[in-house]
């Protein structure tokens, strides 16, 4: 089973926009670490767990009813591929982290299907990431980390996780899936940052 859409075109930009040993593609290849999950929305849910255990939780219908933002950024991933001007919609982790009561520092990401990524908590606040349901105007496709995917373009897009269904908060930072078996632990693009000793 090929880990790259049919179709993948690259081309090499010189543009501001692209870092560094990226190339441009209009194309959103398809890669993941194992089958897509199918996940029904009635029970899809979304939990946060503070590093206390406490947990807040939302369902589909609640995360629906949530203030969406439509982000437009540019996504990068570590197989050297960019995406510029991407539209999605969802909901900011600003918003989620509202109520949530931590002295965290770390947060290590679950998602339907086993996958797991690692970030310090800062990246995910500030305006700097979402629970992405749409993409360019459509429901976000299971291919593509439907019904909801994490989306923090700052960083390389492994680090914006398919399928997710959970945070859990962290004193510790605890590496990922791609993380544990040599990426490198933040996965900054302007930074080359794609593997571990980058």
């Amino acid at each position: 089973m090929g880990i790259v859409s049919p179709g993948f075109r690259r081309k090499r930009r010189d543009d501001v926009r692209l870092p560094p040993g990226q190339y441009l593609t209009e194309d959103f290849p398809v890669l993941s670490a194992g089958p897509t999950p199918y996940v029904p929305l009635d029970r899809w849910e979304f939990t946060i767990t503070s590093e206390t255990g406490q947990s807040y939780q939302w369902s589909w219908d609640e995360l629906q009813e949530l203030p969406a933002e439509e982000p437009t950024v540019d996504i990068h991933c570590v197989t050297k591929w960019s995406k510029l001007e991407t539209t999605w919609r969802g909901v900011s982790l600003d918003l989620l982290m509202e109520e949530v009561e931590t002295t965290a520092d770390f947060a290590l990401v679950h998602c339907y299907g086993g996958y797991t990524t690692n970030l310090p908590l800062e990246d995910l606040l500030d305006g700097k990431a979402w629970v992405a349901y749409e993409f360019e105007g459509d429901e976000l496709a299971p291919q593509h980390g439907g019904p909801a995917r994490l989306l923090v373009p700052h960083l390389y897009f492994w680090k914006s996780a398919k399928w997710v269904r959970g945070i859990q908060l962290q004193e510790f930072d605890e590496p990922g899936f791609w993380e544990s078996v040599g990426y490198h632990n933040y996965g900054d693009p302007w930074r080359e940052q794609r593997y571990q000793g980058d």
